[in-house]
């Protein structure tokens, strides 16, 4: 059954050129917290109305929203003042920042430990600024910074194996940090695709799902690092994300603009939806099996229900 648009969410008017970026979800609230980029703000819907609350202002460049439902925080990577920030949906006028790399953008978190990672952008014309932030929550203080090899882009966070997953854009690997070592990277997984941008990770049977710049899906074991398979997309992806319920995977493409919708245990695809041209980013309401693409052009997301 194809993905069934249900409506659209109005947010805020862009205040200069741009759009938005990374969105998450927190399930007891079901407040989706997304990354209004060029507004310098996070936009807030409610998920069960599918209203557009308020926005929380003050998070320069901000790229991409995390949450984490075990320790009820909200966690935003703030890639024009080289901060994270860190708030509880129940007062988020106690939005704390703290320090982390050049450029973050890509966001884990581990509850158990309370250690947030931020994946650092770097910038081209500092060498060797392209690194992972460890920040100790409790501490609210960056407690290692680990170099890696090239530009990161998003990260994903596996509780049972205690790892870190970050994808690097060139060279094309995925890196591996242990959360009980954060302090360097513990091995490496080669991607057989230019461009790792989009990550996300099927716990149960230990699969990352990784969207390429090379318009390629690939499956690896997260264990191993072993290429279990691929599949082609209509252009260049960025957010992937897992729907564990019914084993689907939804990729945002900006270009033509269509959420591409996939079988995960075949990596065959269902369908393409339309989206908005530049729509290359989404989120994914897991209680309700919603998909909101972020729409650059129009500032609304639309919503789908799978």
């Amino acid at each position: 059954m194809p993905l069934l648009h249900t409506g659209y969410v109005e947010l805020p008017p862009h205040v200069a050129q741009g759009g938005f970026d990374h969105a998450a979800v927190h399930r007891r609230t079901s407040r989706l917290y997304v990354a209004h980029t060029v507004n310098d703000a996070i936009d807030v819907i409610d998920c069960r109305a599918d209203n557009y609350l308020h926005s929380i202002s003050g998070l320069q460049g901000v790229a991409g929203a995390l949450v984490s439902d075990e320790r009820d925080l909200v966690f935003t990577s703030n890639r024009g003042e080289n901060t994270v920030g860190v708030f509880s949906p129940d007062d988020e006028g106690g939005l704390f920042k703290v320090p982390v790399g050049i450029r973050p953008n890509g966001l884990a978190y581990d509850a158990g430990r309370n250690l947030l990672l931020a994946a650092n952008v770097g910038d081209p014309a500092a060498p060797g600024s392209s690194t992972v932030s460890i920040v100790d929550v409790d501490r609210k203080a960056m407690v290692a910074s680990v170099p890696v090899l090239g530009r990161t882009r998003w990260a994903v966070f596996d509780p049972a194996a205690g790892m870190f997953f970050v994808n690097i854009s060139d060279p094309a690997v995925i890196v591996v940090i242990e959360a009980r070592n954060p302090q360097r990277v513990a091995r490496k997984y080669r991607v057989p695709a230019a461009g790792p941008h989009g990550l996300d990770l099927d716990g149960r049977r230990q699969r990352l799902y990784c969207a390429c710049d090379a318009k390629k899906l690939v499956c690896l074991d997260s264990r191993s690092g072993q290429v279990l398979g691929q599949a082609d997309l209509s252009g260049v992806p960025d957010v992937v994300f897992f729907n564990a319920a019914m084993n689907h995977l939804y990729v945002a493409i900006g270009d033509p603009g269509v959420i591409e919708v996939f079988d995960a245990a075949a990596m065959t695809r269902i369908e393409a939806v339309p989206t908005e041209q530049g729509a290359h980013t989404m989120a994914f309401d897991a209680d309700r099996n919603k998909v909101y693409a972020l729409l650059p052009q129009t500032h609304q997301a639309a919503v789908y229900v799978d």
